[in-house]
């Protein structure tokens, strides 16, 4: 069974994070979010609504395009 698209989509965003070599904290920051809020994306336990998907493509320079591909 695949897994829920908030978990693929948290894995994938992490993996870019790390790829960076920033922590969450960081990553957050970026974004223009929360850092417990980020936390609980990159678990997949949160929504993410569209708007906050493009902050986190800006925040990682990263394209909506090259997100979803990773999932």
């Amino acid at each position: 069974m695949a897994l829920d698209i908030r978990v693929r989509f948290g894995r994938a965003i992490r993996r870019i994070r790390e790829e960076q070599k920033i922590n969450q904290e960081e990553a957050a920051e970026r974004c223009g979010l929360h850092r417990t809020y980020y936390s609980g994306i990159e678990r997949g336990v949160r929504n993410v609504s569209l708007v906050n998907i493009e902050r986190i493509g800006k925040g990682l320079k990263t394209s909506l395009a090259e997100l979803f591909r990773k999932i």
